[in-house]
């Protein structure tokens, strides 16, 4: 079973937590890394897939029109995660939950609930930072969790939360979340209505870590952790416990190679140029979808740099290739892929009115393949 204590770990993140990033930060020495929130309804739409030429496990919604591909929710590379991968799904209800861990259990090491994230995609229908203020129903979906899929299968269930309005209120409701049978906790040290440029409330971590551990439940804590070097920092001078892992969020979609072993100081985070190659080599070679392969390049990528909108201008794996070769060590340009750019985008217009002038009707105003034979009157 997955051991969290002491660890340092890739936070569950929309968009900025799929195949390449989860298999970057591994490559980086992430200890543990967690999916993207999936929601129940949608993982029970899905259907599990082998996909034989990447060698990965996927789970798509099936296509209702023959023309229109299926629709990719959750990539796995089983070689490289299966044994470090939580998986975390919001839900309100234990019996969607129950339903939506059994599709996926046997591909990851563990389940996770998000009781933690104050946006709308998250809360609508009582799931995320919702079910703090129904803890009867959160107590209850990890309860029937631990007993009808952590104890059958070996595998540890979980939960992220945020703090409530004051430290009784939190602890309160730590004490009964442990008795679920959980196995880890991870507190993201800001209240619901907090964003994550206002620092985090670490006042009472010793606290929540004395309720986790008499109920034999490990604690990872959320909340402007930088990079390795910083939690080592945290565990020896703040939190004073080398048992509370860590989790890292904005940090790490900025640069997934903040969990490098070797990153005792951050100087020796990858410099965002070479995270950009080793991140499109990831994307590359897992067919990662180019909106959100433009998506990660625009949180690595600084905003200042010309190839921000360079990468922004990009609408297919290969411009995105041609655009990096451009790219120097010094963040600088060899060439200026504009004119480059420019080609593709006029190119993609004149395709576009082919097919649009295949599509005109003829000149008397139909389309002659579809127009209507009417026949002539017997007495014509």
């Amino acid at each position: 079973m997955v051991t969290y204590a002491g660890k340092l770990v890739l936070a569950p993140m929309v968009r900025a937590g799929e195949l390449p990033t989860r298999l970057m930060a591994l490559a980086h020495g992430a200890d543990l890394v967690w999916s993207p929130e999936i929601v129940d309804k949608k993982l029970l739409q899905c259907t599990r897939r082998e996909n034989t030429t990447l060698q990965t496990v996927d789970y798509v919604v099936p296509s209702k029109a023959q023309a229109r591909p299926e629709t990719l929710v959750f990539r796995t590379y089983p070689k490289l995660e299966s044994s470090r991968l939580i998986f975390q799904i919001g839900s309100a209800s234990p019996a969607l939950a129950i339903q939506a861990a059994l599709k996926v259990i046997n591909d990851v090491n563990g389940i996770d609930i998000n009781a933690g994230c104050p946006k709308h995609f998250s809360i609508h229908s009582g799931m995320g930072s919702a079910l703090l203020r129904t803890p009867d129903t959160l107590c209850l979906i990890l309860q029937e969790l631990v007993k009808n899929v952590g104890k059958p299968h070996g595998k540890p269930i979980s939960v992220k939360i945020r703090l409530l309005d004051t430290e009784q209120d939190t602890l309160q409701l730590v004490t009964r979340l442990c008795a679920t049978g959980i196995a880890n906790l991870t507190v993201h040290c800001r209240k619901t209505e907090m964003r994550n440029r206002e620092q985090p409330i670490t006042d009472y971590i010793a606290e929540i870590y004395e309720v986790c551990r008499a109920n034999n439940v490990s604690l990872i804590v959320n909340g402007a952790i930088h990079d390795r070097s910083h939690f080592h920092d945290l565990q020896t001078n703040h939190w004073g416990n080398s048992s509370i892992g860590g989790m890292i969020a904005e940090c790490a979609e900025r640069n997934p190679t903040v969990f490098d072993h070797t990153a005792h100081v951050p100087e020796q985070v990858l410099p965002w140029v070479a995270a950009c190659r080793e991140f499109i080599q990831w994307a590359t070679r897992f067919d990662n979808h180019i909106g959100n392969t433009k998506y990660m390049l625009s949180r690595i990528v600084p905003g200042k740099s010309r190839f921000f909108q360079y990468f922004a201008r990009c609408k297919s794996p290969g411009e995105i290739d041609y655009v990096l070769k451009q790219l120097n060590d010094d963040g600088d340009a060899q060439t200026d892929p504009s004119e480059y750019l420019e080609k593709c985008r006029a190119q993609e217009k004149t395709s576009k009115n082919a097919k649009r002038k295949k599509k005109q009707p003829d000149s008397l105003g139909g389309d002659v393949k579809k127009q209507k034979v009417v026949p002539l009157p017997a007495d014509a």
